[in-house]
C-alpha cells in the first residue's frame, strides 16, 4: 500500500472530516507509522499509569518522558491546565490501552533527564510511534534536545501536518512576538535577528530588543557555520524554554532580560514572507 506524504496526508484528512471520525482515526494511525517507522525489536515494557501527555509510569517503577514532544501542562497545585493538556493525556491513555498496556521502548542516547526520568521513544503494538501520533494530532509541540535528536525530521513532519490543518494547539497560533514575552517557561517566539555575537559562552543571537537566543559552547559543534549565514536581519521563529535572567540578582548592563538556550538547529526556523 502506498503511504501518503505530509502534503497528501493533509488532503486525505480534509476528505476524512466528511466521512466520520472512524476514518480520521485510521488516517492518524497511518500517519504516525509513515512519519516515524518502528525500529527493530524495541524493548517491551508494561505501563501502569499515564501521567500527562508526554509522561508514562511503568510497572517497574520508572517514569518515562517521551522524547521529542512537549505536551501542554496539566494544572496542579491550584493552577489551571493549559489548553489541550487533558486531551493529550486522554489520547496517550487511549494509545496505551490500544496497545493492551504494553509498549515498545527505545532509550535515547541520553537516557535520563535532570529529574531522573527515563528518556525514550515509545511505540505501540501496531508499530505507531506515540510522539508522532500526538504531534500529528496537534496535542503537543515538537522539541529537539541534543543528543536525543534521531527522530527530529519525522517528528517535524508530523507536527507540520497538524499545523497545516490547524489541529489542537495550532487551532490558534501559539507563536508570540519577542516583545510580548512576559514569563519563563516553554514558548514559541517570533522576531527579527538584530545581531549575532560570539564569546566563550557560545553564540548569542539577539531577537528584536527583548530576547537573546544562546547556542551554548558545548553544543556549537551541532550547528554548522552555514546555520548563522544570512541570519542577521531575518525574521525567525524560535522555540524552547525561556529563562528570566532578572531573577538571578539583576541584569548586567546591556543584557536582555529573556534568555532562550537553543538545544538543536531545528528549534530555530526562518519565517517565509
Amino acid at each position: 500500500m502506498r503511504v501518503a506524504g505530509p502534503s497528501g496526508l493533509a488532503m486525505l484528512l480534509k476528505k476524512a472530516s466528511l466521512v466520520g471520525a472512524f476514518f480520521v482515526g485510521a488516517i492518524w494511525q497511518l500517519s504516525a507509522q509513515a512519519f516515524c517507522p518502528t525500529p527493530i525489536d524495541p524493548l517491551r515494557v508494561s505501563v501502569s499509569q499515564v501521567v500527562d501527555g508526554d509522561t508514562l509510569r511503568l510497572k517497574d517503577g520508572r517514569s518515562v518522558r517521551l522524547i521529542g514532544i512537549n505536551a501542554p501542562e496539566i494544572g496542579r497545585k491550584g493552577k489551571t491546565s493549559e489548553p489541550f493538556a487533558e486531551a493529550a493525556r486522554q489520547r496517550l491513555q487511549s494509545l496505551v490501552k490500544a496497545s493492551r498496556g504494553e509498549v515498545g521502548l527505545v532509550l535515547g542516547v541520553e537516557s535520563k533527564d535532570k529529574y531522573g526520568r527515563t528518556l525514550a521513544h515509545i511505540y505501540g503494538r501496531s508499530g505507531d510511534n506515540f510522539e508522532a501520533q500526538l504531534l500529528s494530532e496537534g496535542l503537543g509541540y515538537r522539541v529537539a534536545v541534543a543528543p536525543n535528536v534521531s527522530l527530529t525530521d519525522c517528528q517535524q513532519q508530523a507536527e507540520r501536518a497538524a499545523r497545516q490543518l490547524g489541529a489542537g494547539v495550532w487551532r490558534q497560533t501559539p507563536v508570540i512576538p519577542a516583545a510580548q514575552v512576559r514569563q519563563s517557561g516553554f514558548a514559541l517566539i517570533s522576531g527579527k535577528v538584530m545581531g549575532i555575537d560570539r564569546n566563550r559562552g557560545g553564540v548569542w543571537i539577539e531577537i528584536d530588543d527583548s530576547l537573546v537566543v544562546q547556542v551554548p559552547a558545548r553544543l556549537q559543534r551541532n550547528f554548522p557555520a552555514s546555520f548563522f549565514e544570512g541570519l542577521k536581519g531575518r525574521t525567525v521563529e524560535v522555540r524552547g524554554w525561556v529563562l528570566d535572567r532578572s531573577r538571578k540578582g539583576g541584569l548586567k548592563a546591556g543584557q536582555k532580560r529573556w534568555l532562550l538556550p537553543l538545544t538543536d538547529p531545528s528549534m530555530l526556523e526562518w519565517v517565509q514572507r
